[in-house]
């Protein structure tokens, strides 16, 4: 019995509802294949290419969600959670691999740095993921939500001090149980108009950085700055033009 026939959905066109459903899930988990390739690259120290990794599942996660609205999952593919497979995944590369990658990179935490580094990283994030609060009403991040992935990779482009990378991992752990937004590039309605092309335009950034190698002085580091100061505030700055529930 088919999976669609056996779920009683209903036929739209030559492919099912359930069979689309069931691709978005098949997208989504290919963000575990991406995870494992850029982790191997980072063991090898091959840090562009660990990037270029991350930022594939980057714009997977991006469209996958979209999708999974569109498709239905919850309705026409139920027997998959999708909302658990996509926490599994970004976990893998929003936190574990970027972590790993600051831990073995000689030139960024070494020594006892980056041991509290990985600790504090990985352990604040499980839990964050794991916090019900995690989504506000108007679908933003409460608390930084973990994107370790766009901070490290920032971190690797413009190699800022030792106490400055120290110092950022410290804040931004903090600030994951602290009631500040953050925007969702996809869902959070207010200035989304603005959010999604600065997000489209910083894995363009993102990409482009990685795949020079991190040259010093290349115009995608500046990019990559500017977006990710709006991505980063933009959350925060509705909060006080908006209020906490704006």
């Amino acid at each position: 019995m088919s999976l669609a026939r056996g779920a009683g959905l209903r036929h739209d066109g030559p492919m099912t509802l359930a069979h689309k459903a069931l691709g978005v899930h098949l997208l989504t988990a290919t963000g575990a294949v991406f995870a494992m390739l850029a982790m191997l690259a980072a063991m090898d120290e091959q840090w562009s290419l660990m990037f270029l990794w991350l930022v594939v599942a980057f714009f997977v996660d991006g469209i996958d969600g979209p999708l999974a609205r569109k498709y239905d999952t919850k309705k026409n593919m139920p027997i998959y959670d999708g909302v658990l497979l996509d926490l599994v995944i970004d976990y893998l590369t929003y936190v574990f691999v970027p972590a790993l990658a600051l831990f073995k990179h000689p030139e960024m935490l070494p020594g006892w740095a980056g041991w509290v580094s990985i600790m504090v990283i990985t352990f604040t994030s499980a839990l964050y993921f794991a916090d019900t609060r995690m989504k506000t009403k108007d679908w933003s991040f409460s608390g930084f939500p973990a994107c370790w992935n766009m901070v490290v990779l920032v971190v690797f482009a413009i190699k800022p001090d030792y106490w400055v990378i120290l110092g950022l991992v410290g804040a931004l752990a903090v600030t994951m149980f602290v009631p500040v937004k953050f925007v969702h590039p996809t869902r959070t309605r207010r200035w989304r108009n603005v959010t999604l092309p600065v997000a489209i335009a910083w894995t363009g950034f993102a990409g482009w950085a990685a795949w020079v190698g991190f040259e010093p002085g290349n115009w995608a580091h500046y990019g990559l700055v500017a977006t990710s100061i709006y991505l980063l505030g933009a959350g925060a700055m509705q909060q006080i033009i908006y209020g906490k529930e704006g």
